[in-house]
């Protein structure tokens, strides 16, 4: 695998976080759809996202670094998570949820600019 880490340009690790991400995102919300393991189909598809999570995380995180793939990768998906919870779920969108997203928001671009300084 690591065969293909010289092929990645330097935008690319950004991008193969991004769908990392995505597949995360997407495990968490099969959770939530899986009604404590009732339903066959999200409770299948909680392993399969998460692994291709996993897997894309394991492609860069020699090329972006331990502590940034896992900071961005946990926070913006903590972020994706809790706006899908508010707006697909229905759940409660408080002054301290949201503002505690915000300061997670934060954090990510801090994180992605000290990435992007040290290049």
């Amino acid at each position: 695998m690591d065969n293909l880490l010289p092929k990645l340009s330097v935008s690319h690790p950004w991008w193969v976080l991004a769908v990392a991400i995505a597949f995360e995102v997407a495990g968490t919300t099969a959770m939530r759809l899986s009604e404590g393991f009732s339903r066959w189909l999200p409770s299948l598809l909680i392993f399969v996202f998460y692994a291709f999570s996993f897997a894309l995380n394991t492609l860069i995180i020699g090329r972006l670094g331990l502590s940034v793939v896992y900071a961005v990768w946990s926070g913006v998906g903590t972020v994706a998570t809790a706006l899908i919870g508010v707006f697909y779920f229905r759940e409660p969108a408080t002054a301290l949820k949201m503002a505690s997203i915000t300061l997670i928001v934060v954090g990510v671009f801090g994180l992605h600019a000290a990435t992007r300084s040290n290049s």
